[in-house]
């Protein structure tokens, strides 16, 4: 089985490498945050703890599909990925995270997927176009986000007065 044309969608983000390398590895999340993504379920990690084979439900125009993929690291710069279980027939991508300066990252994605069902032309044309940009926004987006909380000054509880 071939794989369709390799994707790629890179964009600058507003958080450190490391937040976003936690952010993506972050898979019991992506639901809050992914669109199409209805269940993720870390099926093993690796003794570091990070994800190693990672179960996932996409919820996709015409029926919902569940496929697992297997990651491997270079932690925090490179993750990558491919489909070994499940309704898709081939994955493979990375991301990768390069500092620009200490609170900016370019976070690049790369995919390749052979769906292994019909979905019409029209659909899948579509799905081609955006779904790797969507989906590279969208992490942009949850980075930045935990960037923020992560600046954020502790709240403390007021001291209350001695009387």
């Amino acid at each position: 089985m071939s794989l369709n044309e390799e994707q790629e969608h890179s964009v600058e983000v507003a958080a450190p490498v490391s937040v976003c390398f936690t952010t993506i590895t972050q898979f019991e999340r992506y639901p809050a945050w992914f669109t199409g993504i209805v269940g993720a379920r870390v099926v093993s990690r690796y003794p570091s703890g990070v994800g190693h084979q990672i179960e996932f439900k996409m919820s996709m125009p015409l029926k919902t599909i569940r496929y697992v993929l297997e990651y491997t690291y270079e932690e925090p710069e490179r993750l990558s990925w491919k489909a070994v279980d499940g309704d898709v027939a081939a994955i493979e991508g990375t991301y990768v995270f390069e500092p620009l300066d200490a609170s900016i990252t370019r976070a690049t994605c790369r995919q390749a997927i052979a769906l292994g069902f019909w979905v019409p032309g029209p659909i899948r044309a579509m799905l081609e176009r955006t779904a790797l940009r969507q989906s590279v926004e969208e992490f942009k987006t949850a980075a930045e986000t935990a960037a923020r909380a992560a600046a954020a000054p502790a709240k403390t509880k007021p001291k209350r007065r001695k009387k």
